[in-house]
């Protein structure tokens, strides 16, 4: 998933994969680096994914050194994910999420000249630098959000995400919404877990932070090693004790 806050953007992930019901990497890196400030979360098939994050870093290297090193933005980046998948949607499973930090076309909140902006353009922007977040689900539609969550986990988190995510957050809160929204996608679905990776990108650069599996914040109902009598990760985080 990727949430904008007031000064940029939060990537955050789960750590598995899966091949069916078996575990096939417990410690995956799903928040891909395609730009120094423009990462994706890649969601769907981990061969076709990776593949093509590759070839588009490796496109925006090359556009970078003709343009003399500035690097390209979020919408550029968006743009070739989406033509990729769209022109293979036979082929390709993925569901991909890029985001990042834009000096000159930053998202706002909802209802906001810049939130409906074209995604063809940039249109509408408020003429300040900021958090992008565009969703290229399944079949390379590209669509300009404040957040957006994909995997096979969102659909256990949409309600908790519609309610917490606001307009204005600081990094912090946004760190915080994210891992929260994560650690309950990995409580409620099979094929989520793991660790939490999240990469919170400003104006200064990417900064990357690493939740372990047994610091995974617990969700209500999630009583794992809790012991007789006293109050485990899950009871502790529900604020209720186990008898």
């Amino acid at each position: 998933m990727a949430a904008t806050f007031d000064g940029g953007v939060v990537l955050g992930a789960d750590s598995r994969t899966s091949t069916g019901s078996y575990v096939a990497n417990r410690a995956t890196d799903k928040v891909t680096r395609l730009t120094e400030r423009v990462y994706v979360c890649r969601s769907g098939s981990a061969a076709d994914t990776q593949n093509i994050a590759a070839a588009v870093a490796w496109h925006l290297e090359q556009m970078a050194v003709e343009r003399g090193g500035k690097e390209a933005g979020v919408l550029a980046a968006a743009r070739m994910l989406s033509r990729i998948t769209y022109q293979n949607k036979d082929a390709l499973q993925a569901g991909l999420i890029v985001a990042g930090y834009d000096e000159a076309d930053a998202n706002a909140g909802p209802g906001s000249s810049s939130s409906t902006t074209s995604a063809g353009g940039n249109e509408g922007n408020n003429g300040g630098g900021g958090g992008v977040v565009y969703a290229v689900p399944l079949g390379g539609t590209m669509v300009r959000v404040p957040f957006a969550i994909g995997g096979s986990g969102s659909a256990y988190i949409t309600g908790l995400c519609d309610k917490l995510w606001r307009p204005g957050m600081s990094a912090d809160e946004c760190v915080a919404f994210v891992r929260r929204a994560v650690a309950h996608a990995i409580a409620r679905d099979g094929s989520s877990g793991g660790c939490i990776r999240t990469v919170c990108i400003t104006k200064d650069g990417a900064r990357r932070e690493f939740v372990p599996g047994d610091e995974v914040p617990g969700t209500f109902g999630d009583l794992s090693d809790v012991p007789v009598g006293g109050t485990g990760r899950g009871a502790a985080a529900a604020g209720v004790a186990v008898t």
